[in-house]
């Protein structure tokens, strides 16, 4: 791809080539990796629009084997960067990057993964799939934000949930990154899949301001009993990251 940069993340830990216009690590990429907790025996995963394949890779750093991940990406020019990183970081043998829809239920086999993240996009498609924000002209970029080009709608919510009620095994646990203004219409997605909110954390700009992001873990069949745990502040009143933020960058995670 044109215009790519080489980028150290996580203080170095991995190097990631990702398209100068288009998507980019940011906070709630790391955020997400960072969130994923691994339960015993419960190791094979997939990422649902993986990109450059950033959270795969900072998932396979934090877990060693067995854990495994496949990332899926619909965009060739993205998963061909998201090859490139799994070799420069020398994980090839724990992560696949798959270049296909996360609609298709051919692509991979139901209920065969123990865990799935996603981190979709972020801005809501209104009536007649007009976006509620204006829409990128980098096709790359528009798809990350809305789902999709003018014309072309790659996925919503709906089929986030639905794939990843399909994808995951009976009591395996969906971890994501979202918007809060839209909390209410996610957990509905969820719900009506099978995807029993269980943990949930609100994510703040600072300790005076509202949550603008959450991070929810789900897990399918599971039985009522959601834990909210203490808000995470992006940076205290100097300005400065707080401690908790600065965990999300370290193996360990939050």
């Amino acid at each position: 791809m044109d215009g790519a940069t080489r980028d150290d993340i996580l203080y170095g830990q991995l190097k990631l080539w990702q398209p100068r216009n288009g998507p980019r690590v940011s906070m709630d990429t790391v955020l997400l990796a960072a969130w994923v907790r691994l339960r015993a025996r419960r190791h094979r995963f997939v990422e649902l629009g993986a990109a450059t394949g950033a959270v795969s890779l900072m998932l396979a750093r934090r877990f060693p084997a067995p854990f495994s991940i496949v990332g899926v990406e619909i965009q060739p020019e993205l998963v061909r960067l998201a090859e490139r990183n799994r070799a420069e970081n020398s994980l090839e043998d724990r992560v696949v990057f798959l270049c296909g829809d996360l609609r298709d239920p051919s692509l991979l086999p139901a209920q065969s993964f123990d865990g799935v993240v996603v981190n979709p996009p972020y801005e809501a498609l209104g009536h007649e799939q007009e976006p509620r924000g204006r829409v990128s002209p980098i096709p790359s970029r528009s798809i990350a934000r809305h789902g999709g080009t003018r014309g072309e709608v790659c996925c919503d919510l709906g089929d986030i949930a639905a794939a990843a009620s399909r994808l995951l095994k009976d009591h395996g646990r969906l971890f994501a990154v979202f918007r809060t203004d839209r909390l209410a219409p996610f957990m509905s997605f969820l719900l009506a899949r099978r995807l029993v909110p269980k943990r949930l954390r609100l994510v703040h700009p600072r300790r005076e301001s509202p949550s603008n992001l959450f991070l929810i873990e789900c897990v399918k069949a599971g039985g009522e009993g959601l834990t909210v745990e203490p808000p995470l502040f992006v940076t205290d009143g100097n300005g400065e990251y707080t401690p908790d933020l600065l965990r999300a960058y370290e193996p360990e995670g939050l």
